[in-house]
């Protein structure tokens, strides 16, 4: 049941969960299935391990677990460039990772079984350099990746929604939801300011400071009082979309992109 590495050195593991049970689950069975790793740091939050990372040699292997004390572990990537492989830790079932597994090493269901994460640390130790090296690269551009696929919360589970798929952003109250176009909503921790920086433009359009709505919502547009449009989604929506006067040449140019309007 015991890994030995091969280059017989010891391999240095940065633990990122947010969780004491889970922590000091996770390293006693690290000490029983790999006792030639070096646990170099147990994190808890996002902002911990950026600052980490930013002070420390980088270690051998990380195991992070997705659902951190401060937000999702992606916003780690978004903040420093990671050079260390990772392997994510979740409770969450394995379709909501699908989205993401491409990116990593492995990832691992909780509760965490000793079988697989001798899998995942036996899969680490036979990349060769350049291996390693392309998993990280695709982990750091993971903000490009995250722009067409989001990973929504739905009562104790992840789903993953693909940008085309939804139909607007909507805030009230400083509390922002994700609808889609099947009519589901979700909640979302981040301010719409910071999901249209992440969106891609040609898909999405920031109408108001209430709104960002999707080009594929878009049933029909009507004028409005003072110059402005009034937009019609194919979707239920909670107020009315109005694109202010200010406003109107921009979304013109945006909708009118491939549809001849103008």
């Amino acid at each position: 049941m015991t890994t030995i590495l091969p280059t017989g050195n010891r391999m240095r593991v940065l633990v990122v969960e947010d969780e004491t049970a889970a922590t000091v689950n996770l390293l006693s069975m690290l000490n029983e299935v790999c006792p030639d790793c070096k646990i170099t740091g147990t994190l808890e939050s996002v902002s911990e391990t950026v600052c980490w990372l930013e002070g420390n040699d980088p270690p051998d292997l990380i195991f992070m677990d997705i659902h951190l004390a401060d937000g999702d572990a992606f916003r780690i990537f978004d903040n420093i460039e990671v050079t260390a492989p990772v392997v994510f830790t979740t409770a969450y079932d394995e379709y909501a990772l699908e989205a993401f597994r491409v990116n990593s090493i492995d990832y691992l269901l909780k509760p965490i079984k000793p079988s697989d994460l001798k899998r995942a640390i036996d899969k680490f130790g036979r990349l060769t350099g350049s291996a390693r090296k392309n998993y990280t690269g695709r982990l750091n551009n993971m903000r490009e990746s995250r722009q067409r696929t989001f990973l929504l919360q739905l009562r104790d589970k992840l789903v993953p929604v693909k940008a085309e798929e939804i139909a607007f952003f909507h805030t009230a109250d400083e509390k922002v939801k994700v609808h889609t176009l099947k009519g589901e909503a979700f909640p979302y921790d981040k301010s719409l300011d910071t999901v249209m920086a992440q969106l891609p433009e040609e898909l999405f359009f920031r109408a108001n400071r209430q709104y960002i709505i999707s080009r594929n919502a878009v049933r029909d547009i009507s004028v409005w009082f003072g110059s402005r449009l009034n937009l019609n989604l194919k979707v239920e929506v909670p107020e009315r979309i109005i694109i202010s006067k200010a406003r109107v040449p921009v979304f013109k140019k945006w909708i009118g992109e491939g549809t001849g309007i103008e």
